[in-house]
Parts: C-alpha cells; structure tokens; sequence
C-alpha cells in the first residue's frame, strides 16, 4: 500500500463542515434500523473515503414494527418471538446496507433499548440511560456526532436527541452535533448540506434497498428522502436556549389528557397541565411560562407535551423543545 492510499488527503470542506481527514470520527445515533442509511448514508462514506473512523450507535433493534411485518407475513397478531425475529431480520438488513455504505460490521454497537420505548427509557430510566450513551459515546471519543433533530416527530428520534444532549452535558470539549430529520417538517432555516458523488448515491439507494422490510411499504418516501442531498442543522451554530416560555397552545377541551414533562441533567420530572407549575406570560396570556424547579435549572433542560391517552398514531404532535 502506497503512502497516500494509506494516508487519504482530506476532503474538501462541506459547506462549512470541517474537512473530513484520518482524524475524522464520527459517530451516527441510529434509533432504528435504516435511520443510518436514510439520514447519513452520503455523510458516512465521505468520513470513510477520507480515512475517517465510523461508529454506529444503534438505540433499538426496531422490532416494534408491526404493520410492514403483518404485510410482509401475512398475520395479524404479533406475539414476542415474532418480534424478536423481526429485530433479527432488521439486524441482518442494518449488515448489509453498511456493508454497501463501506462501513466494517465493526462499527456498529447495539444498545438494545426497546423499540417505540427510547421516551420511556429518558422519563422513567433517565439514572440509567443517559449514563449508557455517555459511556459509548466517550469510549468511542467522536469529534462529529449525527443525532436525531430534537423535532423529529417520532418519539423515538426526539428523545433520542435529548438523551445525547443530556449525555454530552458538562462536557469540556464536546463533540460537534449535526442533526439530521426523518419525520416531519424543520422550523428552522441554516442547514447543511451534503451532496454525494454519482457512486456514493448508488451505494446509498443499494444501502436502502437492502432494508427490504422497510421498503415494503415505505419504498416511495424512503427512495424520495434518499434521492435527496442529506441536511443537517448545526447546533454548534445555534444559540443556547434561555428563554422557559413554552412554544404550546395545546386547545383548552385538550388540556385534562395532556402530561407534561421536563428532563435536565438532574432527572425528569411530570405532571397533568392542570398540575405543572406553569403560569402565563406577562407579555403574552395565551403563552404559559415553565416555573424554575428545583433540581432542574441547569442546562441543557427540555420539555415534552404529550396526550397521555392510548392511540394508533405514534407521532408526537407537540414533542420536545429546549428551555
């Protein structure tokens, strides 16, 4: 092996990215199967191509997915061994689509939390599993992190944002965080943008394909997100959040079913509207500030409004927003 082949020269920055070089590593927050691919397939084999180092932090095994496997195997119900063989499937799926992206079977590490169940692993594990993904990340000691966008609609990705948030707290040099969105539609403006070689987007679309399971009813969105240039907001960029008025007006005939929750460094805490320590803005009446609690003054601090009642629909409404 020559001496440039064994030291690649680094790649030209991306509009504003650093270069990517041999020092590059990168670590992608994957809460399901095909979120490596859809979200950072481009960006993944870029980091690669420049001698980079690649992990996978893969949250769940994605077993929770019930409507493309009742297609795909023609049931109804869905007991705990065909979840589990379903996580299985994805997981052979997730091999090949970073053997197609280039990345060793290596960089990929499995927390094994469960599927649709990251919220309830930040509200009611927060002791446990922010300590988890702050031992992964530091062991693997990224200087580029890719993390769901704190308002990706699927609980699962919101959540996962804020566990890496809440993980990274206190950190004197952390990581720079670029996140990328699944579900749902930005607020915000400043992304960056990442477009591929004509070979790297082949190697993506075959990385998709390879998730077969997810193709099966998703092919269309999937395939339009791929086709895509991969879009990241830098948050490195963004300004710290100070301000505690919510950004809800959740409707008055909503308010008894709905549960508000706010996590920090310090733990999470969670009411009913009626009983969370909110008052109105003295600027705004239809605006509610979030009182100062004990305990959980300290940045970074994030707030959930859900409807605390049974539902089909697995996609937040309101989701999580930075205090």
């Amino acid at each position: 092996m020559n001496e440039f082949a064994a030291n690649p020269p680094p790649t030209m920055p991306t509009n504003g990215l650093p270069a990517f070089s041999a020092q590059t590593r990168l670590l992608v927050v994957a809460p399901h199967p095909d979120d490596e691919t859809i979200a950072t397939g481009l960006l993944i084999q870029q980091v690669l191509a420049a001698g980079g180092e690649v992990r996978i932090l893969l949250l769940t095994a994605g077993d929770n997915n019930p409507w493309p496997q009742r297609w795909l195997e023609r049931r109804v119900w869905i007991g705990a061994a065909d979840r589990q063989r379903w996580g299985r499937r994805r997981h052979s799926e997730l091999l090949q689509a970073l053997h197609c992206l280039g990345a060793p079977t290596p960089a990929l590490q499995t927390l094994g939390w469960p599927d649709m169940g990251v919220t309830d692993m930040l509200l009611h594990a927060t002791a446990e599993a922010v300590p988890a993904l702050a031992s992964a990340i530091q062991r693997f000691r990224p200087d580029l992190v890719a993390l769901p966008a704190l308002d990706d609609r699927h609980p699962d990705h919101g959540s996962a944002h804020v566990l890496v948030r809440l993980a990274l707290a206190g950190q004197s040099d952390p990581p720079r965080l670029l996140a990328y969105l699944v579900h749902g539609h930005a607020h915000y403006n400043g992304f960056i943008e990442i477009h591929g070689s004509a070979a790297q987007t082949a190697n993506k679309r075959n990385a998709l394909a390879a998730h077969r399971s997810q193709m099966a009813l998703s092919s269309k969105r999937l395939c339009r997100l791929t086709d895509m240039p991969e879009r990241y907001l830098d948050l490195s960029a963004m300004p710290t959040a100070s301000s505690s008025t919510l950004p809800w007006r959740p409707s008055r005939w909503l308010r008894p079913w709905l549960r508000l929750s706010v996590v920090s460094a310090a733990g999470a805490q969670s009411w009913r509207w009626r009983h969370a320590p909110l008052q109105r803005d003295s600027h705004d009446q239809d605006a509610y500030q979030l009182m100062v609690l004990a305990g959980t003054a300290a940045a970074p601090r994030f707030a959930r409004l859900a409807l605390d009642l049974p539902s089909v629909w697995i996609f937040d409404h309101w989701g999580w927003c930075a205090l």
